[in-house]
């Protein structure tokens, strides 16, 4: 298989399409990239602005080029010796008609033929549903929007349709012919036609309701709780052959070199999704290689990808976890937790708050979801003697304690039974479950009962004592439905619960709240870090290794600056409760979001926005944060949210962060906030370059963020898609002469030059020695010395070369000098540590890429550790 050496990630859209892509190829193949790794490339509804939405499978968008500008790209990307992945969405589509197989759907209901592509619960426990889909989509209850007018019947083209707002919906065959009259008598808004209009829209196949009712009475799955993404049934063949039909001839033809499978855990089956697409692709590859898969996966602390899947590994989000770790230091949490408890006025810890998180979720957010599983659990209670006195509120209760406890996304029970993985899982998650619903002996049976029902088999001894032994298939095929309904469930209860709830309302220190992170894990020692990243060297070499993503929450650098604050926590804390009063009174707003907004502003704020610059830049700042701020104050559902907005509370908000440039106190205190964010910055740079190396050297496939190839001081999305300069990076990297010492200067540093060029050495060096960091693997090194414990450092080797690697750990806040130039002063901190290299090593065997210069080697096998960081605060060796 021609697998990347490492990727670049691009986010398509209009403004930024394929042909702009094929602009950039020069930047990126002399940056030392193998592969493209493109966002969705199929139709997206019109606007998209991120391509998940998609509404064809089998074209590829218009609005990035089409598929000519598809194979312009790659022609062009060939003839430069790179690659292209895509990423696929297999799981869910835009529930818009614009979608032809979901218009189909809403005009002729369970008798269309792409019925079978979506997952479509057609006989609910509601009657009023049976046979029909629930279209929230009304701004106002249905009554209202009737009498309103907000729902009319219009000629759109050659057919009538139902219009709500901009929407407009198809109508059933039969029912278009005699509605004429009811047109015109709609348009007057006369009651006789609402009554008409009201007894045609009952007639339809969709069954118009209220925005607000999609949580309780929703009966189709949907992409998490976003009822504008339905999900697909691409485990029907079918259905599958029909989502995968251009990509796989995209591949057959060479166009494409490997897929992204988008929230994998989201289908039916991923073991027999993954097969079935790797023989797929094997089949349509013939000749080839083999195509690169990877999985977009999110591993709880001490997970790992299941071995039955025929994946190359995830995309990467594990990494960005662990690096992260091993940038802090562990003796922060204690501290930062006890203030944070202070601020937040809630002392309970990371996993009871997580628990109260999930109960919110199945309570107010997936109660459909949560009801039709019960419904179909209590169902198959009835069909069995032994099990029909369990009732469905019983079930409901017990069920409602498993799902709140479960602490991984998913389990894997359909693909053969429960691996030994997901028993341990399952079995955290039923002790967890015991413990909350208490004593009762009769909850206890119940949920060793739902754990044999949700096991991924049959009743193991058939069917009990007195039943009808003819109906075991029907039991099984209930089952089986059962538990594809928990394990769709569990994925997006997980990534609410946590990742868009928890991560927002719970701020110790904002680094530790990303996608992929645990709440319950700080920091690494660099002995974990070593062992994880050997455990992923022996199990999944060429899985992506990432520190910013499009769905992360704040930029790669901006983490490395956050993750400085836990070097000196009380000196940090000592600010904060200096400025978070402060800052609070301007809005006023809670002391708690006043310190995750201190937090972003010291986190993100720009290397070249002085803290007295005119208020033009300041206020563009001020208003990216307060973008952050609206999503992160409705992310944390506390005292607003999405669905039941606080605007008085929003509006202090938003207050607060005016007040910073409108107001003398507000500009004291900004001035204060940004001077301290500069003064910590070169030291965010060093964590910086840390990691960016490790990325580029370890086991794996680094994979390149869009724009991160410079400093990226980004938030969440949108704000982390924001046009990329590239000719300023064109620009530097002329200028960059690879063949000399990396330029360490403090201009190379305020630019973001010395990243570019760090990266570049980096993947060039995987060009030149592809053996060595596809095959071999990481060996750590012993340092030793007054500040061994602030060095990280390991070979690479094959055959006869090698690769050292040295970087430093929890040590930023002395070592910016090197930020500001000043690599004399800051190398002096590495005085007599020294790393222990393998026995036999030649005194003069090593030349550092970065410095141009060979370190010393002495007897004892030693290198000097303040030699080899003599110019820069990381090290890249090889054996001359």
């Amino acid at each position: 298989m021609n697998a990347p050496r490492a990727t670049a990630r691009l986010q398509l859209h209009a403004g930024f399409t394929l042909d702009d892509a094929r602009a950039q190829l020069p930047y990126y193949a002399a940056l030392g990239v193998s592969h493209l790794y493109l966002s969705p490339i199929t139709e997206a509804r019109q606007g998209s602005t991120h391509g998940y939405d998609v509404i064809d499978h089998q074209r590829v968008s218009g609005a990035l080029g089409g598929e000519p500008a598809l194979r312009r790209l790659a022609a062009a990307a060939r003839s430069l010796g790179l690659g292209l992945i895509a990423d696929i969405v297999p799981n869910h589509m835009a529930a818009h008609p614009s979608n032809a197989w979901w218009a189909d759907v809403l005009r002729l209901g369970p008798r269309s033929p792409h019925a079978r592509a979506f997952d479509i619960d057609w006989r609910p426990a509601d009657p009023a549903l049976r046979g029909k889909v629930l279209l929230p989509v009304l701004p106002e209850p249905y009554g209202q929007c009737l009498q309103a007018g907000g729902i009319r019947l219009i000629h759109d083209s050659d057919a009538y349709v139902v219009a709500v707002g901009d929407l407009h919906l198809p109508i059933a065959p039969g029912f278009a012919a005699d509605t004429d009259d009811a047109a015109a008598v709609c348009a007057a808004h006369a009651a006789d036609g609402r009554a008409r209009l009201h007894d045609l829209l009952e007639r339809q196949h969709y069954r118009l309701a209220w925005w607000r009712s999609a949580p309780e009475q929703i009966n189709w799955r949907r992409f998490f709780e976003i009822s504008e993404l339905v999900g697909v049934r691409v485990e029907d063949k079918a259905v599958f052959d029909a989502v995968h039909g251009m990509v796989l001839r995209l591949y057959q033809e060479g166009i494409l070199d490997g897929l992204r499978i988008d929230h994998v855990d989201g289908l039916a089956s991923p073991g027999a999704y993954l097969r079935r697409l790797r023989q797929a692709l094997t089949q349509a590859g013939a000749g080839r290689a083999g195509a690169y898969l990877v999985v977009e996966k999110i591993l709880a602390d001490g997970e790992t990808l299941d071995s039955r899947w025929p994946a190359d590994g995830t995309t990467g989000y594990d990494f960005m976890d662990q690096v992260g770790a091993l940038l802090h230091a562990p003796d922060a949490e204690a501290p930062l937790q006890a203030f944070w408890n202070t601020l937040s006025g809630d002392p309970r810890d990371a996993p009871a708050q997580l628990l109260d998180a999930r109960q919110r979720m199945l309570a107010r957010h997936f109660p459909a979801e949560r009801l039709a599983l019960a419904h179909a659990l209590a169902h198959v209670a009835r069909m069995d003697p032994a099990t029909r006195d369990w009732t469905f509120p019983a079930i409901d209760r017990v069920l409602t304690a498993l799902l709140a406890a479960f602490p991984v996304y998913r389990t894997y029970a359909e693909d053969g039974g429960r691996s030994p993985a997901d028993t341990d899982w399952i079995g955290t998650a039923l002790d967890q479950a015991r413990a909350q619903l208490g004593p009762n002996t009769a909850d206890g049976q119940l949920l060793a009962q739902l754990d044999q029902w949700l096991g991924g088999a049959s009743f193991p001894n058939g069917p009990a004592a007195g039943s009808d032994a003819a109906t075991s298939p029907v039991l099984a095929g209930a089952l089986a439905h059962c538990l594809r309904r928990f394990q769709q469930l569990t994925p997006p209860l997980a990534a609410k619960a946590l990742e868009d709830t928890l991560f927002y309302r719970r701020g110790p220190l904002l680094s530790r709240n990303e996608v992929g992170s645990s709440p319950e894990r700080f920091s690494l020692s660099p002995e974990a870090f070593h062992a994880l990243c050997a455990e992923r060297a022996a199990r999944l070499p060429l899985a992506m290794l990432a520190t910013a993503t499009h769905d992360h929450k704040r930029g790669e650098d901006t983490r490395a600056r956050l993750a400085v604050l836990s070097e000196a926590p009380h000196a940090w804390i000592g600010l904060a409760r200096t400025w978070v009063p402060r800052l609070a009174r301007l809005g006023p707003i809670a002391p708690a979001d006043a310190y995750v907004l201190l937090q972003s502003l010291v986190g993100a704020w720009p290397l070249d926005l002085a803290p007295d610059s005119p208020d033009g830049p300041l206020a563009n700042y001020l208003d990216r944060i307060a973008q952050w701020q609206e999503k992160a104050l409705r992310e944390a559902k506390l005292r607003t949210s999405w669905t039941d907005p606080d605007p008085v509370y929003e509006h202090a908000a938003r207050r607060c962060i005016d007040a910073l440039k409108d107001t003398d106190d507000g500009r004291v205190l900004l001035r204060e906030i940004g001077e301290h964010a500069l003064r910590i910055a070169p030291a965010g740079l060093v964590n910086s370059l840390a990691q960016t190396l490790l990325r580029c050297t370890l086991p794996g496939v680094p994979d390149l963020y869009q724009g991160t190839d410079l400093w990226d001081f980004s938030l969440v999305d949108p704000d982390n898609r924001r046009p990329v300069d590239y000719a300023a990076r064109a620009g530097l990297l002329a200028s960059d002469d690879a063949g000399e010492p990396i330029a360490t200067g403090a201009q190379a540093w305020q630019t973001g030059a010395i990243k570019q060029a760090l990266i570049r050495r980096a993947l060039h060096l995987r060009a030149r020695h592809p053996q060595m960091f596809s095959q071999a693997p990481h060996e750590p090194l012993a340092a030793h010395g007054p500040k061994a414990a602030h060095v990280v450092a390991y070979l690479r080797r094959h055959d006869a070369r090698s690769v050292l690697v040295v970087v430093p750990r929890l040590c930023a806040q002395t070592l910016g000098a090197y930020a500001h130039g000043q690599a004399g002063q800051a190398h002096r901190f590495w005085a007599g540590t020294r790393i222990r290299l393998p026995a036999g090593t030649p005194p003069d065997a090593l030349l550092n890429t970065l410095s141009g210069q060979c370190p010393r080697i002495d007897a004892a096998g030693d290198v000097d550790v303040s030699e080899l960081l003599r110019d820069c605060p990381v090290a890249l060796c090889v054996t001359v």
